[in-house]
């Protein structure tokens, strides 16, 4: 799912973008960092940017701030360990960088338009209804 996102970025096409590169080595220190976080003063100077170009090329780039992006990878990220694991929602919240369980489940809801539980019940219920119709 990360990768589908990041595939949606068009590669750059004017000085108003950033460059490939730049984009690859921002890409690469969102996800390393996506559980710690990292200042878009760090990820400016990783791409021999200003603070404000950064900023700028980035959400013509991406069409959302450094900060937004950041939050749709974490939100990703723990869509994807409710799928894979067995952790309860407030240790995903912790692992994906969220401050505390309100904090994730305020994000969550503000991107995907509804809690983690009510979409984790619906990924279950989604799962169990397929495994239904394929054993009749």
């Amino acid at each position: 799912m990360l990768q589908q996102l990041i595939g949606q970025i068009p590669a750059a096409s004017a000085k108003r973008d950033l460059a490939p590169w730049q984009w690859e080595r921002a890409q690469a220190l969102l996800l390393e960092h996506l559980d710690s976080g990292i200042t878009v003063t760090a990820l400016a100077a990783a791409c021999a940017l200003s603070r404000s170009d950064f900023t700028r090329k980035f959400k013509v780039t991406t069409g959302h701030s450094p900060q937004a992006w950041m939050r749709l990878l974490r939100v990703e990220k723990a869509k994807q360990l409710m799928r894979e694991s067995a952790f309860a929602l407030a240790e995903i919240g912790l692992q994906c960088g969220f401050c505390d369980q309100a904090h994730f489940c305020r994000i969550f809801h503000r991107i995907e338009g509804v809690t983690p539980l009510s979409w984790q019940r619906q990924l279950f219920q989604e799962a169990s209804h397929s495994t239904w119709r394929h054993a009749g």
